[in-house]
């Protein structure tokens, strides 16, 4: 974790609907950071061959709708948590993550 570029940023209380483009599915954020995240707690029936997923994510007076490619999944034959690589998002994303990333880092200083 820390040879990352940008930290993976624990940040409560958001919750994802993913689109694999047949149906949504609800999960919640583990992880983020500026170019990706992981979302755990979604049905195993979300469609694993889709190459892009359609994200919408919900918080505490947030709301960002994310382009997202899977880069890897594990599932425990009940639900499934991805990791996915953000392909396209809105600067507010951006502005979020450094915010909270600022954040993080006056807690550890």
């Amino acid at each position: 974790m820390q040879n990352r570029e940008y930290p993976r940023l624990e940040i409560p209380h958001i919750q994802a609907d993913v689109s694999d483009g047949k149906g949504f599915f609800s999960g919640e954020v583990k992880n983020l950071s500026r170019f990706g995240l992981s979302i755990t707690d979604i049905p195993i029936d979300l469609d694993n061959s889709s190459d892009i997923y359609s994200v919408i994510l919900d918080g505490p007076g947030n709301h960002f709708k994310l382009l997202v490619r899977p880069i890897w999944e594990q599932n425990d034959g009940i639900s499934k948590t991805i990791g996915a690589r953000i392909e396209n998002s809105p600067w507010t994303w951006t502005e979020f993550v450094m915010r909270q990333e600022s954040l993080a880092n006056e807690l550890t200083a």
